[in-house]
């Protein structure tokens, strides 16, 4: 899948889950199930253990899903990531290097950004999206709504606390996608190896998504 067509699906589906897990078996039976409920598209934190070897795996084992890395915290590991074919890089904060590093490599790339300077910086570096982290613990979609006046051409993906109460808030406060974690992926889900929970999130959080860009219908 080209850059392009990874960016516009991530756009088009609005969700990118972070498998925030304790371990690869965890990440690959949540990122399966994920898939299955309509949302083909997963981000592997590098907290979790043997993170770039599950990025490998998962691209192995679905070639039709998009992978990404997370928790980015400098170039040389986004490199391995994209090495073991990831196709999007982003990070909790703004690192110029991993943003060059995705740049030159084709990857599409959104930095984590706070304040109106790091938006800013992070979209002059070249990033396609801008993550706004954290969201829910600043002011949620009213701050997202806040960033959106002055920077109506950036695109922002919100993520910290986005819930299935404040997901909708969030597309209409002008987010483009939203990033979510436990909230979507349960982790006794997981413990229990229960795909049709996560599955069922999926759709509902789908379901909302569609409904706050489409309100009328």
């Amino acid at each position: 899948m080209t850059k392009t067509e990874v960016r516009a699906l991530i756009e088009d589906i609005g969700i990118v889950p972070s498998l925030r897990l304790y371990s690869g078996e965890d990440a690959l039976f949540a990122a399966e199930a994920l898939a299955a409920g309509g949302i083909p598209i997963v981000e592997v934190p590098m907290t979790v253990p043997g993170g770039v070897d599950v990025i490998r795996q998962l691209v192995l084992r679905n070639p039709e899903m998009i992978v990404g890395a997370g928790t980015l915290y400098d170039a040389e590991v986004a490199h391995r990531c994209l090495d073991a074919g990831a196709s999007f890089l982003t990070s909790t904060g703004f690192d110029p290097e991993i943003v060059v590093c995705g740049l030159k490599r084709g990857a599409v790339v959104f930095p984590g950004a706070l304040t109106p300077t790091e938006v800013m910086r992070a979209f002059k570096a070249g990033a396609d999206f801008v993550k706004i982290f954290p969201c829910a613990q600043v002011g949620g979609p009213s701050y997202v709504r806040a960033l959106r006046a002055p920077f109506p051409d950036i695109p922002l993906i919100a993520s910290g606390g986005v819930s299935q109460q404040t997901v909708g808030d969030f597309i209409i406060a002008g987010a483009r996608a939203v990033g979510i974690g436990a909230n979507l992926i349960q982790p006794e889900a997981v413990r229990r190896r229960e795909p049709g929970w996560i599955r069922e999130l999926a759709h509902r959080y789908l379901d909302l998504i569609k409904r706050a860009r489409q309100p009328d219908v």
